[in-house]
């Protein structure tokens, strides 16, 4: 099957999923994750219609700007060091991965010195796993209110990556943690957060079920890098 032939498979099982939970499919959005995969299949895909990419990797990220084409929706899904804050700000259409209180003062910082509003999620460790990045709950839950008062950022949401389970049921409390977290900071500070970044290719059913707005998919997509990861 070709690029195009899988983005339409998975958008269908996006959309019947969304179905199934009583969901409109608009309300999903694909991010197709592009990460060690040539310009050449971005582009690909773009001609089948799809626009939003994530990337792990600023450096990644720029290179494939330059080559990929134009008008397309990047995302940052992975670790954002501080030192590559001010390449990635004027090309990132959101940030999925602000994991700490520190990165999210650099952020803002430079996105006011560069004269930018900058679209972040915060990507919450929901399950506690050391493999992974995020804020712990208790610490986000804290850090929020200062978050929101920093002047050059647009918290849009959460996001989590748990970890992987052959059985997707196994990841289903994460995905409802963090839903929960979400509406629960909402609440509590009177905001708006509309944004769920979660599900992967394997278990993207189970997080809209849960209420995922997002799901970065790059597997069923592209197919399995030759590490075999996913």
């Amino acid at each position: 099957m070709s690029l195009a032939d899988n983005r339409f498979q998975v958008r269908a099982e996006l959309a019947d999923a969304a179905r199934g939970a009583g969901r409109d499919p608009e309300s999903v959005t694909l991010v197709a994750v592009s990460k060690t995969w040539p310009a050449s299949d971005v582009a690909e895909l773009a001609r089948a219609g799809q626009r939003i990419f994530g990337e792990n990797k600023v450096q990644e990220m720029l290179a494939k700007i330059s080559e990929a084409p134009a008008g397309l929706e990047w995302h940052l899904i992975g670790h954002l060091q501080s030192n590559k804050i001010r390449k990635l700000l004027p090309v990132c259409a959101l940030i999925h991965s602000v994991d700490s209180l520190d990165l999210a003062r650099d952020l803002s910082r430079i996105a006011g010195e560069l004269g930018l509003i900058v679209r972040i999620l915060l990507q919450v460790n929901v399950a506690s796993d050391e493999a992974k990045f995020g804020f712990p709950v208790g610490v986000v839950k804290v850090a929020f209110a200062e978050i929101l008062r920093l002047p050059h950022l647009d918290v849009r949401g959460l996001m989590t990556v748990p970890p992987f389970e052959d059985d997707p049921e196994r990841v289903r409390p994460h995905f409802a943690a963090l839903r929960r977290l979400r509406d629960e900071l909402a609440r509590e500070h009177g905001v708006s957060l509309p944004e769920l970044s979660m599900g992967m290719s394997h278990d993207c059913r189970i997080a809209i079920e849960e209420g995922a707005t997002m799901v970065r998919v790059g597997s069923a997509i592209f197919g399995r890098r030759d590490d075999g990861a996913v």
